[in-house]
């Protein structure tokens, strides 16, 4: 009689690494891309809830800017509020108008959105460098 070998060819275990190869370079970018989606998120939240900051400033004051024409101090200056910071945000103002901005830092600075901005028009931007003409405000602030 004679007795089969048991476990795997090399025929059959190459297939299952072409396999998993294949998976993994599906799976990798869609997962780095969704985590990235979510960080914008979160940027666009601290956006809007700054920009509510701004208008009760305005309420307040009557203008976006301080009386020595300084913006007022932002009360976050990172995003998220906890965890790694990946976006710097920014105010510029003018007495009647301003831009926050959600710049992006380390994991997150080869970002294809690039900076994000919302203006107190709430007019939402991105201000991409190297400019890419691929890349939309729609895809970047996704409604």
């Amino acid at each position: 009689m004679h007795r089969r070998a048991q476990g795997f060819t090399l025929i059959e275990f190459m297939i299952v690494v072409v396999v998993i190869g294949l998976l993994a370079a599906i799976a990798i970018p869609n997962y780095r891309e969704s985590v990235a989606a979510a960080r914008r998120v979160d940027a666009q939240a601290a956006l809007m809830e700054l920009a509510q900051f701004m208008e009760r400033y305005y309420t307040a004051h009557g203008k976006y800017r301080d009386g020595s024409g300084n913006p007022p101090a932002l009360p976050f200056t990172e995003s998220p509020k906890t965890g790694l910071k990946v976006y710097n945000l920014r105010l510029a103002a003018t007495d009647s108008a301003y831009t926050l901005s959600a710049e992006p830092k380390d994991i997150m600075k080869e970002d294809r959105c690039g900076t994000l901005q919302l203006t107190s028009a709430g007019v939402k931007g991105i201000v991409l460098d190297p400019p890419n003409p691929d890349v939309t405000v729609e895809q970047c602030w996704r409604r």
